[in-house]
């Protein structure tokens, strides 16, 4: 199964090609395993098995992970204080009811006397109603407001680092598996280059010294397979954490060059306009003001109404029944409170003051993060074009030591010093194409548009307006908008 990883600029991401291999009893064999490696990009999987793409393996991440899905679950729980906040608006109504047992004695008089047991009971509603709270109410609701803004910004930024790690995860997957069929086929070829080696021993072409050499770097080559083995593992289960499934089949990833601009001037201005951390911090100091207002309108004076409605029996005597109804206006005028206002509203103040101070901070972050990830996209691209050009060069060399290797001109060394060469050059292109798509997914990132609708991934796009409006008005109910 041959694949590419992508193309950049016209120049095909492949792997490896064949290897040239000049002693006749061997070169059928070190065509088929350098052969081999022309398609290593890929994992293997039960035939019959659809391949999964960088885009499929992005959607179950949308759906599936646990951090993102725990993301939506908090700004459902910030959506619910939009209607703790309205209820300043409405009317608090409360009913009571009691009962009891009384006993009393009289002295006997010749007018009477003695002793009565009564029941006295009743019951009763009492209302009240704000009129006029000094605007805490009203400032409180936007403050909520702002704050149900503020986590949607901060679930899109969820959003897109957990769409990023999943596109690292992918790409460290194939990187890895790329890297370990480099490294076992680079085994059969050194174990094979020790097996002529021995020979030509046997025969006296070489000295013990050249067996040594091919048996040292036997042992190395095994030792790197294994690390990459253990490498391979510790992506896979990243990538099972971060999307949710096991590793199948992965079909070469793409750089993201559709949504990266020309110039980092332009990224610059498209993420200090569109990035949701950039936006979060905005609401917060939008929150953190409106905190003030409200705190200090609790030194403003609070005007409401109550009333009540109660019903007695056996009040004074068995038998008898009382009905009262009330209607109360009350305006209260805070005069001192020990300064405990006056601290709350400072205290806010300040707090406004570390929000404006975080949100510059956020931008310096996200200007950083542009100019870092476009570095690095530049610098991947050029090590793909340096590391195609070490792999040619790497090539011819190692084709020409096995001439001169042949003709006794070089010893088993040389040939062994530039197959490693060889080696090195074609992990190394490998890696920059990793870094080449990775790098454009964190420019895309640092921008603020890697989400699930500017990828065009197939998934139910996941919308926090719609529990909002569920809840926003609610004025009673305990059960959840999904019926828990």
């Amino acid at each position: 199964m041959v694949s590419e990883v992508g193309v950049d600029d016209g120049m095909p991401f492949w792997i490896a090609r064949q290897v040239r291999v000049n002693e006749k009893h061997s070169k059928k064999k070190f065509h088929l395993l350098f052969g081999a490696m022309t398609s290593v990009f890929v994992l293997l999987a039960p035939g019959g098995v659809s391949a999964e793409t960088l885009e499929s393996a992005l959607a179950r991440a949308y759906g599936n992970n646990p951090d993102l899905n725990a993301q939506r679950a908090g700004v459902r729980v910030v959506d619910e204080d939009v209607a703790r906040a309205k209820s300043g608006y409405r009317p608090t109504i409360t009913g009571n009811a009691d009962i009891g047992r009384t006993y009393s004695e009289t002295p006997r008089t010749l007018f009477g006397g003695g002793g009565s047991r009564l029941t006295p009971r009743g019951f009763g509603v009492e209302i009240n109603q704000s009129i006029f709270d000094g605007y805490r109410t009203s400032n409180s609701v936007r403050a909520a407001e702002s704050s149900v803004l503020g986590s949607r910004e901060q679930l899109n930024s969820t959003e897109q680092s957990i769409l990023l790690d999943a596109a690292t995860a992918y790409m460290d997957v194939l990187r890895d598996t790329a890297i370990l069929d480099l490294q076992r086929n680079n085994v059969e070829v050194i174990d094979e280059q020790l097996r002529q080696t021995q020979d030509r021993f046997n025969v006296g072409e070489v000295t013990r010294t050249d067996v040594a050499q091919a048996e040292a770097r036997i042992a190395a080559a095994r030792s790197e397979a294994s690390l990459a083995e253990a490498t391979l593992r510790n992506s896979i289960a990243v990538y099972r954490q971060v999307v949710g499934v096991e590793p199948q089949q992965l079909a070469p990833g793409r750089p993201l060059d559709r949504l990266t601009p020309r110039n980092v001037a332009a990224a610059l201005k498209i993420a200090l306009n569109e990035h949701p951390a950039i936006k979060a911090r905005q609401h917060a100091v939008d929150t953190a003001e409106l905190q003030v207002k409200v705190a200090q309108g609790a030194l403003a004076p609070q005007l409401g109404v109550a009333g009540s409605v109660d019903q007695r029996y056996d009040r004074q005597s068995e038998g008898d029944r009382a009905f009262s109804a009330s209607v109360v206006a009350r305006l209260t005028v805070p005069i001192y409170e020990g300064g405990e206002v006056y601290a709350a509203t400072r205290q806010a103040k300040e707090t406004a003051g570390q929000r404006r101070l975080e949100a510059d901070s956020v931008r310096d972050q996200v200007r950083a993060a542009v100019s870092s990830s476009w570095g690095r996209l530049e610098a991947a691209r050029a090590q793909i074009q340096a590391a195609q050009a070490q792999i040619d060069a790497a090539e011819t060399a190692l084709s020409g030591v096995r001439e001169e290797a042949r003709v006794g001109q070089r010893t088993t060394l040389d040939v062994l010093n530039a197959q490693q060469e060889l080696l090195n050059a074609r992990v190394n292109l490998i890696t920059a194409q990793r870094d080449r798509v990775v790098a454009s997914y964190s420019l895309v990132n640092a921008m603020g548009r890697l989400n699930s609708r500017a990828l065009g991934l197939a998934v139910n796009h996941y919308s926090p307006k719609i529990h909002y409006d569920q809840v926003k008005d609610q004025w009673i109910g305990l059960t959840t908008p999904d019926g828990r």
